[in-house]
């Protein structure tokens, strides 16, 4: 359990640091905004992607902890 709790905690920490740098990238791209500045398909579908992600490293980080304290068995 205690290395299932580590490798949790460890992807929960990989999701946080990757995918806030990758969105600030997919939002400067050409791609992300038409000719008036609305945000477009390619800006809409990656960042429900991201949040999609960002939510899964919450809940990866609240079930790692819970097994490291042993609230989970």
């Amino acid at each position: 359990m205690t290395l299932a709790a580590i490798l949790l905690l460890a992807n929960a920490v990989f999701n946080a640091v990757v995918w806030p740098r990758f969105y600030r990238r997919v939002a400067t791209d050409p791609r992300a905004r038409d000719a008036e500045g609305r945000a477009t398909a390619f800006l809409r579908v990656h960042a429900i992607l991201i949040a999609i992600a960002l939510l899964l490293a919450l809940v990866s980080l609240m079930t790692g902890v819970l097994l490291l304290t042993g609230t989970l068995r």
